[in-house]
């Protein structure tokens, strides 16, 4: 036998699924429908078994035919609707008194027979090579997977013996095109009434994808993970990839993904514009959380530690979601309300979208905005109506926190508190509270107009209250928790240290291409300045040492000429390396080391682009007030007319995102959950600034998406080349320097070419200076 054939890897995973309830038969791919892209028997099959009064009225409607007829009926509803809304929805038949139900979805209470009947009458088949195409009669699909008889998924398998997952990818990038030029529409393949999913599957390795657009499909990585890095673990009892069928392919998981999970992402015009299906981590994540609420109960903390590019906002609604109807084995509600605290824009909107998807419900969702007026009187509303879902921002969660902490203890209710990542000023009682939990450094820079973030107010409030706790049940989701995060969060692991409850790492985010590692082009300035000497140090014998001490004291204080000498390379950086980038709409921010210096740098780089006659727009962000009388007679804030004068009470990411502005100078804002996709570059331009590293400055195009830098610290002076794993993500301490840092998302090398330019003219410059002698005294 030739076991390296891909043909006994399609065996095995058929094997499987036939003795875990899913129907399959050898021959079955001739009963498939190619015109109408149906299994017809198992459709009509579930009919008649679950609603035959509709069989019956169909039936006697239109006789022999009723087949054809019904075919034609579901297949011009999965076109106009999409499978996904057919699915949830029905279709509508003229004749009869209610939609006609293709699957029935796993009820949240076990309380109806009729509704478990019909869920376990639901007919799941997997048919191999089915020749689906009616421009090329013998092309075919590895694996077609149905419910009753509505294609969901797609699978093309691929050998590691012979080939890779990258074959399977291109072969449907290049051979399966769902609109093939001068031939019709393949049903099986065409968005949106085709399959949910495709997935290319080795031996080894998963992806998928929700849309096929031939060569400009993008697949992404359906793996578990390998010891912190992409792939998969050795699996002793088969393949690495099995959990695939074994697992998300089981019968009850597979039905719960298609009725909880999918959501349909739709245009200004309400009209379907793509699907999303979970990445493996998501789906892990969210339905271990679950699983340990209901065997433990509320109460419990959880630490759930996943990188940017992991998409936690889709992770926060399905979690919210799901634990906002999440019931014991008794039937009772576990939770009276889901409290969410976020400061993403789309969280709200993404989270009535899924759940509308889901329910068809509107007013789940409460959000909490000062539009409608006092934020706490809406939050005691809300809670006092057991609304499912609240969200609130981190500058209303100190009272949020306080009111259900209350209630759960004077009351007896019960509450989810979902944190998601977010930063903001606080004042008053509340930076009162924090000063017993920060560091001299971290506080010395909240008071300096400096943000705090979810995780720390969380600590101040569970610190302050030790009552009502039992009822509470807190879920922390960041990409870089703190110690205090772990201590309070975490769960002791098997060497007695806290650990998180899930972890998608940002090694595994970069290797599966989610975010970039951008220290693959940083470029020091001290490495720069010897690449612009031809790599010859440059020793104190050859430097006067006045000349050398003045220069020093130059670049180290916060001088007119230093800040221009910055502002000149990062301007024309910018316009050289990073706006021809994304069809000239990139943008680029800047860290600098205070507010006063954001505030200098911002007269300097106006000044300077006025001087050139660029046509470029500058934006300033910082927190509070800052008063330096050198650069305006008054105290000037983000939202003064001298320093941003376009914004027009605008909020920063909305005026950012507009083609009229390229720079973004930041001190204290925007260094975490900052997502804007134009973002191509970050400069820093001081120590306490690269300390305080942007991590989301995104760039994306249709086919890139190049997101976050690493933000853990090390101690470390040299970088083992052996293993990705331990290299450090910030540069040595030794490196460090208080002078400007570059690093370009796309085109860091081209910086460093630029900076050793620029310092090698300096350099010419400086030596072409006569040295004076020290004048005399008198």
């Amino acid at each position: 036998m030739n076991l390296h054939r891909e043909v006994h890897f399609e065996t095995a995973i058929c094997g499987h699924l036939a003795t875990h309830g899913w129907h399959y038969a050898e021959g079955d791919a001739q009963h498939y429908d190619r015109a109408h892209g149906l299994y017809l028997p198992d459709l009509l099959a579930w009919i008649e078994a679950t609603q035959p009064e509709s069989w019956e009225r169909l039936s006697k409607v239109h006789g022999p035919a009723v087949a054809q007829r019904l075919a034609e009926r579901v297949r011009k509803s999965l076109d106009e609707r999409g499978t996904l809304e057919v699915l949830r929805r029905g279709v509508e038949i003229i004749g009869l008194k209610a939609p006609l139900a293709l699957v029935q979805f796993k009820p949240a209470l076990a309380m109806n027979p009729e509704l478990d009947a019909r869920y376990a009458a639901n007919r799941l088949r997997v048919v191999r090579q089915v020749k689906h195409s009616p421009n090329n009669p013998q092309d075919a699909l590895d694996l077609v997977l149905f419910v009753n008889g509505i294609a969901v998924a797609t699978a093309e398998l691929k050998s590691d013996f012979t080939q890779s997952v990258g074959d399977a990818v291109d072969q449907y990038r290049y051979d399966r095109h769902p609109h093939p030029k001068g031939g019709v529409a393949e049903p099986l393949l065409s968005f949106p009434g085709g399959a949910l999913v495709h997935f290319a599957v080795s031996q080894a390795e998963a992806m998928m994808t929700t849309r096929l657009a031939g060569p400009a499909t993008r697949f992404l990585p359906f793996n578990r993970g390998h010891d912190g890095g992409a792939g998969n673990p050795p699996n002793p009892d088969g393949f690495a990839t099995a959990y695939l069928w074994e697992q998300v392919w089981a019968r009850d998981s597979w039905l719960e993904i298609l009725g909880r999970y999918l959501i349909g992402k739709r245009d200004d015009r309400k009209r379907l514009a793509s699907v999303i299906f979970p990445r493996y981590h998501q789906l892990d994540a969210t339905r271990k959380l679950v699983a340990d609420v209901r065997a433990n109960g509320p109460g419990q903390r959880y630490l759930i530690q996943h990188s940017a590019g992991s998409g936690k906002t889709n992770s926060i609604a399905w979690s919210a979601h799901f634990l906002a109807d999440l019931h014991d084995d008794k039937h009772t509600k576990l939770f009276d309300s889901v409290l969410v605290v976020s400061d993403r824009n789309v969280l709200d909107a993404q989270l009535q979208e899924a759940i509308f998807d889901f329910e068809r419900t509107a007013g789940v969702v409460e959000t909490i905005t000062s539009e409608r007026g006092s934020k706490s009187a809406q939050l005691g509303q809300a809670l006092k109506d057991g609304k499912k879902i609240i969200v609130c921002t981190i500058q209303t969660f100190p009272f949020a926190l306080q009111a259900v902490q209350e209630l759960a203890a004077t009351e007896g209710k019960r509450f989810a508190v979902i944190a998601d990542e977010a930063h903001s000023s606080q004042t008053g009682e509340s930076a009162a509270r924090l000063k017993q939990l920060l560091s001299a450094q971290e506080w010395a820079e909240l008071q300096d107009g400096g943000e705090v973030d979810t995780e720390t107010m969380l600590a101040v409030g569970m610190a302050a209250r030790a009552g009502g706790q039992h009822g509470l049940t807190y879920v922390a989701f960041t990409a870089t928790p703190k110690a205090k995060t772990l201590e309070l969060f975490g769960r002791t692991g098997a060497d007695g240290l806290p650990q998180p409850f899930h972890v998608y790492s940002m090694r595994q985010a970069i290797e599966e291409d989610f975010i970039l590692d951008v220290l693959r082009n940083y470029t020091p300035y001290k490495l720069a300045f010897r690449l612009a000497q031809e790599g010859h140090e440059i020793g104190q014998a050859e430097v006067e040492r006045g000349a050398a001490t003045k220069g020093i004291m130059q670049w180290v204080r916060l001088h007119p000429y230093n800040i221009a000498a910055k502002v000149q390379i990062v301007v024309e950086h910018y316009r050289e390396h990073v706006l021809p980038l994304l069809d000239g709409k990139a943008k680029a921010m800047v860290v600098v080391g205070s507010r006063k210096e954001v505030v200098r740098w911002q007269k300097a780089v106006r000044e300077y682009i006025a001087r050139q006659g660029y046509s470029l727009g500058v934006l300033v962000a910082f927190s509070g007030e800052v008063n330096d009388p050198e650069s305006y007679p008054q105290p000037v804030a983000e939202s003064s007319a001298d320093l941003n004068p376009g914004l027009k009470g605008r909020d920063i990411r909305d005026a950012f995102a507009q083609p009229d502005y390229h720079l973004l100078l930041v001190a204290n804002k925007f260094q975490t959950g900052f997502d804007q996709p134009c973002c191509a570059a970050c400069t820093w331009t001081s120590c306490s600034a690269a300390s305080r590293r942007c991590r989301r400055c995104r760039a994306s195009t249709a086919r890139t998406r190049a997101r976050t830098p690493p933000t853990s610290s090390t101690s470390s002076t040299t970088w083992p080349r052996s293993s990705r794993r331990s290299r450090p993500t910030t540069p040595p301490r030794s490196w460090r320097r208080p002078l400007i840092r570059t690093w370009c998302l796309i085109c860091g090398q081209s910086w460093m070419r630029m900076a050793t330019t620029m310092i090698s003219k300096w350099s010419a410059w400086r030596r072409s200076r006569p040295i004076q002698a020290p004048r005399r005294p008198g």
